[in-house]
């Protein structure tokens, strides 16, 4: 594959997998199915789930080589803000969290676009 070729793949994922992991977190039956209230640690199941899948669109956007993401910091503040567009679709269709768990989801977000980006560097 060519190199425009290559990154019109990687753009491309990035943009499916932002998408499709923007619609999970909107759902409130794959919360129940990836991590059911029944158990004691749910809350710690779904950070450690958000931080994967934030980790996976860092890494994406770092192998996307989109402008101004050449570096793990930025990349770590476009998925922070990625997960604060989530924040603010979960508001709009109902889910009232706090601002305490708004603003560390937000963190998750950050953490995993930076480890994200980390492991896209190396690899």
């Amino acid at each position: 594959m060519t190199g425009s070729r290559t990154l019109a793949v990687w753009r491309g994922a990035l943009l499916a997998c932002s998408v499709i992991l923007y619609a999970v977190a909107l759902s409130n039956q794959a919360y129940e199915v990836t991590s059911p209230p029944a158990l004691s640690f749910h809350v710690l199941l779904r950070k450690a789930y958000s931080i994967g899948a934030f980790a996976a669109i860092g890494f994406l956007a770092t192998r996307s080589r989109l402008p101004g993401l050449a570096r793990p910091q930025p990349v770590a503040a476009g998925v922070g803000l990625y997960s604060a567009a989530i924040e603010v679709g979960q508001y709009l269709t109902g889910v009232r969290e706090g601002l305490a768990s708004n603003a560390f989801d937000v963190l998750c977000g950050i953490v995993g676009g930076a480890l994200g980006a980390v492991i896209a560097r190396f690899i």
